[in-house]
């Protein structure tokens, strides 16, 4: 039996008479999601794919069962679902997967720690704040005085209520995510940390809601400015007396109090904590005016006729108001619509155009009927979300049928003139090119390839060779000035572009047992 010397912490983080305790009891939960409170789409239970026991540990490479995090420590998984983003989340898919994590965590109490991996901009139907929810909730089955570490996406939102009850929080330092799992690592070590250390819940927490709303497109990490602004966050978790600290960007696509961006520090050393998230928050808000989209931006035809003309191959494009990783509702028809209409496009043997991807399970049916090789006519797009263009009907040849993917289900390529449109069960990302060639696809030597996305993800990136971003209508438009918002706190930048400097003095936040 490996024995640890565990300290008994109290509500200030002070650390008692040492006695031998076994390892510590930790237990993992969470939901995540993105969600778009401007689509009309509607998030239901089975999109979260929740994992329960044994299966909640194979995401996270750290948890294998050799791992050395794996060994120190007795963890007890209840339940972690994660979906792609979408619309808001029912009311009743929330409260179904809610009840079976809170029993499941019934089980085995009592815990030393939890690890809470979540996305950070879940919306639920009459419910504010469900991440604050949540992990109340929470709170009232584990106690007060176990440690909970926060694990989130930059682009989620950290609420009063959330930063209070979550004692060590942590987010993504990069954009496009390509350090998600070293972040949830990071979560993990540090509650592991404390717990072995006996100085549990750090003495403070610095908070600093900075009133800037931007979409993820103008705060890459790629690029100036983010990309300075980021690289100060390391540095800054590093200091002496400082446990981590975050920047969150916030959630452009939702219209509630708590989208905005948030700087928070955690760590024991009150007067460097709080000027580390003095220092990082006053370092975002000077950049405010320097964000930029992350490539050139132009019209989707603008885009069109560059493409159409450009020798350079693939040129991608973002169809980016109906980006599901964002929570568009992935089936708007328009831009498809718009390229179809193209002269340039309407031949075979014009210019090839890879469009991924639009949901359209009636042409599946269709096309299973009719095989590789025939053709199809069938609707397709346009069942979630019609408010840009109606259901569109695709005449064409069937070049691919695949079945299994976890998230689109059925995929068919139906060739239409030159373009070669991908259509789903279900709506899915285009990230990868695997996604592509699986369907005997071959994007590099396609002309154009336009995918619904916002900035292009490493392999599409690396891919392309020429770019632009498109602003096209949908649930997660890129002009946020068109979108409507009622309830966030104003002023807010850049909808308020005038608006006077904030009080960016960072707040703590009490102790999750005060």
């Amino acid at each position: 039996m490996i024995t640890l010397w565990l300290g008994v912490v109290g509500g200030s983080g002070a650390v008692a008479d040492r006695t031998p305790a076994k390892l510590p009891r930790i237990a993992i939960a969470g939901l995540g999601i993105e969600s778009s409170t401007f689509s009309p789409a509607r998030t239901l239970e089975p999109a979260f794919h929740a994992r329960l026991g044994d299966e909640v540990y194979r995401p996270y490479p750290f948890f294998e069962k050799n791992a050395p995090m794996r060994q120190r420590a007795q963890w007890f998984p209840a339940l972690v679902g994660k979906s792609l983003p979408g619309g808001t989340v029912t009311r009743q898919a929330y409260e179904s997967l809610m009840g079976q994590m809170l029993d499941l965590l019934k089980k085995n109490l009592p815990y030393d720690g939890l690890f809470f991996d979540i996305h950070g901009a879940m919306s639920v139907e009459d419910l504010d704040d469900p991440e604050g929810d949540m992990i109340a909730r929470i709170r009232k089955v584990v106690g007060s005085k176990t440690l909970i570490s926060t694990s989130m996406d930059l682009h989620g939102n950290v609420s009063w209520r959330l930063a209070q009850q979550s004692d060590l929080i942590t987010c993504y330092r990069m954009a496009p995510h390509e350090d998600a799992l070293e972040s949830k690592e990071r979560a993990v070590e540090n509650m592991l940390t404390r717990l072995e250390n006996g100085k549990g819940k750090p003495a403070y927490k610095a908070y600093v809601p900075i009133p800037v709303l931007l979409p993820g497109e103008k705060t890459s990490t790629r690029i100036e400015p983010g990309k300075s602004i980021y690289a100060e966050v390391a540095p800054a978790a590093a200091r002496k007396g400082v446990i981590d600290a975050a920047i969150w960007v916030g959630y452009a696509w939702a219209d509630e109090p708590r989208n905005h961006a948030v700087v928070m520090v955690t760590g024991d050393d009150k007067k460097v904590v709080a000027a580390t998230a003095e220092q990082l928050a006053s370092s975002f808000w000077k950049a405010r005016k320097d964000f930029v989209f992350v490539a050139p931006t132009a019209t989707l035809k603008e885009s069109l006729d560059k493409a159409v003309v450009s020798q350079k191959k693939p040129f991608f494009i973002s169809d980016s108001g109906d980006n599901p990783t964002a929570g568009g509702a992935g089936d708007v028809t328009w831009s498809l619509r718009e390229i179809l209409a193209r002269p340039e496009l309407k031949k075979a043997d014009g210019p090839e155009l890879i469009y991924a991807s639009i949901p359209g399970p009636e042409l599946v049916e269709a096309a299973r009927k009719v095989g590789v090789g025939g053709m199809v006519d069938a609707l397709a797009g346009a069942a979630v979300d019609a408010r840009f263009a109606p259901p569109l009907r695709l005449q064409g040849k069937v070049l691919s049928i695949v079945d299994g993917d976890v998230n689109a289900g059925t995929e068919v390529v139906v060739q239409v003139g030159g373009v070669k449109v991908i259509v789903t069960s279900r709506r899915k990302p285009y990230h990868k090119e695997a996604d592509f060639t699986r369907l005997g696809l071959a994007p590099r030597k396609a002309d154009i390839v336009v995918v619904k996305i916002g900035y292009l993800e490493p392999e599409l990136c690396n891919m392309r060779a020429d770019w632009l971003l498109a602003l096209t209508p949908g649930g997660v438009d890129q002009d946020l000035l068109r979108l409507g918002y009622k309830r966030i706190k104003r002023p807010m930048y850049p909808l308020d572009p005038d608006m006077p400097d904030p009080d960016l003095k960072a707040q703590f936040v009490p102790a999750s047992d005060q």
